[in-house]
């Protein structure tokens, strides 16, 4: 084809609009194109034949336009990339770089280049918002005499968290204008400001260039390469990197220099970064018009009528809590009932007329008290709470997932009463007994304190009522301190007298006072001052029938757990102080994906149960569960267990031990007892269409069970291995056709807990059921220089190898958090009218956000989201 193209001058510095000419015999193209620095956008297309007839094509953003005229116009449109690569190289007087070997093309579209400046970022866009002056002021504060230290130079510019990296970039500045001395003025600080603020992908990646190429000469070296791989792998603490960085760096290098010159000139950086990726982002596979109308519906609007917000507001939030609202109505209208019948009848009472309505507040406190010191043993019945659960159709009207929230609130209940009793008793009871005329007192009090006026307030204190009163109100609050999460979880500043006395065994063994609590109770509520008939003394009858539901919870616990020790298969310990233990499964234990147990190690404490999530499936012949060790007793069974471990075999990477037992080391581990299993929010999964996983950290544990179990499950149905009777039976109860997982971990050895079943998923889902994001939170977000190696080294290693290098799995690793509310739109774009569960588990922070987008996007589109947060 014979070709000709012509262009009109710019109209200004960084804009033109060109007009672009092909001709080839009997075709003619014209195109319009207006270029903005980087950016190409075809801004109109004629085709003509040359007897005259014409179709236009519509104005488009991107280097491929398409419209009318059939195949003749979009092959000559795809003829223009070669123009638009050297109108977009050649800009502000910069050469263009040499073209691409033969056989790879040089991608410079608007979509591609941007997403390549993803990855060539060196200021946040906090910063980039700032701009100079936050700059200048920082300037001022760091400078001495109008200089800036090189060491203060990341700092001064909003570079934070890698030093080292900081002082790399500038190092590149300084080399690139000849800059020898360690210092600079504020011109030069803005001079290097205004480069890293340039937008331009070529202006970012000469810079990135620079950094690597410490001698200036145009070329970079292996060992160069080597220098700055090591240098972002520290600064994004990927230890696994730098025990491989020699394969790393020949991995690089084979890539980019496949002349083997020995060194990657500037253009072959640029092939790397310009070229099509392997994974790119799906967010939208049925349609980019609900993509779009979800983003507005989404867009949050102020509404100005604050009756419309606050009647809104109650809308979604008794959607979300109705059950919660009716039980707790429930429980406060019994407490206030109870208060108020007392009240009531001791205003009728002889002693009113000298303690006053007092006496009435005293003993309505002490009814609701008797009221709650009864309920709030049936939410930690756990073996009855789990059958409820899952053998009745209480469920869908009880908030079962919140029973620990609800011993919670009932126990604050106790602490109200307690006060409403024991406050007016000791500051207005007891002083107007004493001080009340001999009259007054033998006319009403003398037939309930006795015929010897009480001689002092020391009478009332040594007394049975007394000391049972005080002994109670002494054990209750030191369970009430030690159950507070700062204490409980050990929050207290380290190595002081709290912080020694804190930690999950004091909650426990400061929990257990309750049984003294309890008999001390019934003899206080029988030993009266005021009611003497035994009709009138209705402690026991509260406490009867919930004491007797306890014990004999408790004694199915320890039938249950038989006291024979579970057999030890393999047990392994990972980095971030995580053990996994797997188990034989005893016989007759069925459980549900989402569920735990408790577990108890004579060898730590005969007493100590302990809960944990079953991460094991309940198709599979062994117990496993994962712990992360934090408290005395966790850090107690990861040490036994260590020494009983042999150190890794060579190739498991990361792991501290691990090992499959033989018969010989499982008979010198400690004896493990287990009892369960009991109900989880999480076990309810398979009522839902769609499953949205997330787990941060260890959290991920009940969320791997569900997992797996969905896995299992779609492989029986596509093999044809169930039942006719089994399968109908499951496709009434397993409503789950799609799952989301996302888990965020803060450490690359975090990966090492569930490599396995990674692995394990991503090659069984054949039917791509199961679509797995690990989030790695250490590495600097997609979109900052300080991981743009990692990234291109990722890309490289995943293509070549299909392992992730941050992971070690199948499963490539995303940096920095998930945008929620991206991760939200991609799921109800793809199932529209469908009910999705939610099911978190992990810290409490994250909660507030998660509940939040539920409701939005259940309210504002198709998708239903039911929110579920994991309790222990």
């Amino acid at each position: 084809m014979d070709s000709s193209y012509s262009y009109d001058e710019p109209s200004s510095k960084n804009t033109s609009k060109r007009t672009t000419h092909f001709s080839d015999r009997d075709e003619y193209v014209e195109v319009t194109l207006d270029v903005h620095d980087d950016h190409v956008a075809i801004h109109g297309a004629e085709h003509a034949l040359l007897g005259g007839s014409y179709v236009r094509a519509p104005p488009t953003s991107g280097m491929h336009g398409g419209g009318g005229g059939g195949g003749g116009l979009a092959s000559k449109l795809k003829q223009v990339g070669t123009e638009l690569r050297k109108i977009t190289s050649t800009k502000r007087g910069e050469m263009a770089p040499a073209p691409p070997p033969p056989g790879r093309k040089l991608d410079r579209s608007m979509t591609t280049a941007a997403k390549a400046l993803k990855g060539m970022q060196f200021l946040s866009d906090n910063m980039v918002t700032q701009g100079w002056p936050e700059v200048e002021k920082r300037f001022d504060k760091l400078s001495v005499d109008g200089i800036l230290l090189r060491s203060r130079f990341g700092q001064c510019i909003g570079m934070t968290g890698s030093d080292e990296f900081a002082g790399q970039v500038f190092d590149a500045l300084a080399r690139r204008r000849g800059i020898s001395a360690q210092v600079l003025t504020k011109d030069q600080v803005r001079e290097f400001w205004q480069q890293l603020m340039d937008r331009g992908f070529d202006a970012r990646l000469q810079t990135f260039f620079d950094m690597v190429d410490k001698n200036a000469d145009g070329r970079i070296t292996e060992e160069e390469v080597k220098e700055i791989l090591t240098l972002t792998a520290s600064a994004n603490k990927l230890t696994k990197i730098l025990e491989r960085v020699d394969e790393y760096t020949a991995l690089i290098m084979e890539e980019l220099d496949p002349n083997h010159l020995g060194y990657i000139e500037l253009e072959n950086l640029e092939m790397l970064l310009l070229q099509p990726q392997a994974q790119t982002a799906k967010l939208t596979h049925n349609s980019s018009n609900v993509s779009q109308l979800i983003s507005q519906k989404l867009v949050p609007t102020r509404d100005r009528n604050p009756i419309r917000r606050l009647w809104k507001w109650f809308k979604y939030f008794m959607e979300d809590n109705w059950k919660r609202v009716w039980v707790m109505g429930l429980w406060l209208t019994i407490c206030v009932a109870l208060f108020t019948w007392k009240f009531i009848y001791y205003k009728s009472n002889p002693t009113f007329q000298v303690m006053g309505y007092c006496v009435c507040i005293a003993k309505g406190g002490a009814e609701t008290t008797k009221l709650n010191m009864a309920i709030v043993l049936l939410p930690v019945c756990r073996n009855l709470v789990t059958w409820l659960r899952s053998k009745t159709k209480l469920g869908t009207v009880v908030p079962f997932n919140d029973n620990l929230n609800f011993h919670k609130t009932i126990a604050w209940g106790v602490a109200v009463g307690a006060g409403l009793h024991i406050i007016p008793h000791l500051i207005c009871d007891f002083p107007r007994i004493l001080h009340e005329t001999d009259y007054q007192y033998y006319t009403y009090l003398a037939q309930f304190f006795g015929p010897e006026r009480p001689p002092n307030y020391w009478w009332f204190v040594k007394g049975v009522e007394g000391v049972t009163g005080l002994i109670i109100t002494i054990l209750m609050v030191i369970a009430y301190i030690f159950a507070q999460p700062w204490f409980r979880r050990s929050k207290m500043q380290e190595g002081s007298m709290l912080w020694k006395l804190s930690g999950f065994n004091t909650f426990w063994y400061s929990h257990h006072l309750f049984v003294i609590v309890y008999i001390v109770f019934i003899w206080h509520g029988q030993a009266l001052y005021i009611n003497r008939k035994f009709k009138n003394k209705t402690t026991w009858m509260y406490l009867l029938i919930p004491l007797i539901l306890y014990v004999g919870e408790r004694i199915l616990r320890a039938l249950r757990s038989g006291y024979k020790p579970v057999k030890i298969q393999k047990v392994a310990v990972y980095p971030g102080n995580v053990i996994a233990i797997y188990m034989h499964k005893p016989h007759n234990f069925k459980y549900k994906s989402g569920q735990y147990m408790f577990v108890n190690c004579s060898a730590i404490s005969p007493f100590e149960w302990h809960p944990f999530t079953i991460t094991s499936a309940p198709g599979e012949d062994h117990l496993s569960m994962h712990i992360r060790c934090r408290g005395d007793w966790t850090s107690s069974l990861r040490a036994i267990f260590a020494e009983k471990c042999r150190p890794p075999a060579q190739g498991q990477s990361g792991l501290l031990r691990a090992d499959v037992m033989t018969t010989e080391r499982t008979a010198s581990f400690p004896n493990l007892l287990i009892d369960g299993p009991y109900g989880a929010p999480a076990q309810d999964y398979w009522k839902y269409n769609v499953l949205l996983l997330i787990g941060l950290g260890i959290g991920a544990t009940p969320l791997i069970s569900i997992m797996k179990d969905v896995l299992n499950n779609t492989q029986k149905q596509r093999d044809g291995s169930m039942s006719l009777a089994e399968l109908e039976r499951k496709s009434k109860t397993f409503m789950t056709e799609r799952v989301y997982f996302y888990w965020v971990t803060r450490e690359e050895g975090s990966f090492e807990w569930f490599r396995g079943v990674m692995n394990e998923v991503a090659e069984k889902d054949k039917d791509g059921v199961i679509e797995l994001h690990n989030h790695c939170t250490s590495v600097y977000e997609e979109g900052d220089a300080r991981s743009a190696l990692i990234i291109m080294l990722q890309a490289l290693n995943h293509a070549k190898h299909g392992v992730d290098i941050v992971s070690g799995t199948r499963v490539k690793t995303h940096f920095a958090r998930p945008n929620w509310r991206t991760v939200f739109k991609h799921v109800a774009v793809n199932h529209e009218n469908q009910r999705v569960g939610v099911f978190y588990c992990g810290d409490q922070t994250l909660t507030p956000e998660l509940r939040k987008l539920s409701q939005d996007f259940t309210h504002k589109t198709s998708t239903k989201f039911s929110f579920h947060k994991e309790n222990f």
